[in-house]
């Protein structure tokens, strides 16, 4: 059966504030899905140049979720673990794979599924071998701020998203 077909958005983030805003968003629509990724787990896949912002909104998504803590790119450790509401938080970053097969042999793949949330930067790098996202976002530099494509490929992906985006809107219109 073909995964669910939802539409592309684009979203325009001005600045570095509207970047965490929409991070914040998406970490309340997180939580208030939570139980369904309890049950099925959600992946969120996060591509862009460097220095389009994906860690800084994983670290938005983290801060809205409750992490307190310090929250470091994964750039040289590869993943940074966090625990959220009694669920796994995987932060990966894929950029130093040398070859898709890297991820194979990284033994990270045993860290998807229910009960967790795998958050990750330059997915592409790991190829065809990653599980299908929930969520993908392309971050892009516009301007003096950025751009968010968004993609959901399944039922709580699109969930999550249509959350996210309510409340990034609301909020937004506010301002």
């Amino acid at each position: 059966m073909a995964p669910p077909a939802f539409p592309a958005l684009s979203i325009a983030l001005p600045d570095a504030g509207a970047t965490a805003a929409f991070g914040r968003a998406l970490g309340h629509a997180l939580q208030r899905h939570i139980e369904d990724i309890r049950a099925a787990g959600l992946q969120l896949n996060l591509s862009g140049d460097l220095g389009a912002g994906k860690t800084a909104l994983v670290r938005a998504v983290l801060r809205a979720l409750g992490v307190t803590g310090p929250v470091k790119s994964p750039t040289f450790a590869l993943l940074e673990p966090y625990a959220v509401s009694s669920l796994d938080f995987y932060h990966f970053d894929f950029y130093r794979f040398a070859d898709p097969g890297d991820f194979g042999s990284s033994g990270f793949r045993d860290l998807f599924g229910p009960g967790r949330i795998c958050a990750i930067e330059w997915p592409e790098r790991a190829g065809d071998r990653l599980p299908a996202p929930d969520l993908s976002i392309v971050l892009s530099v516009d301007g003096d701020g950025r751009r968010a494509s968004i993609t959901a490929a399944s039922q709580l992906g699109h969930a999550c998203l249509t959350s996210a985006v309510e409340e990034f809107r609301a909020g937004t219109a506010a301002t």
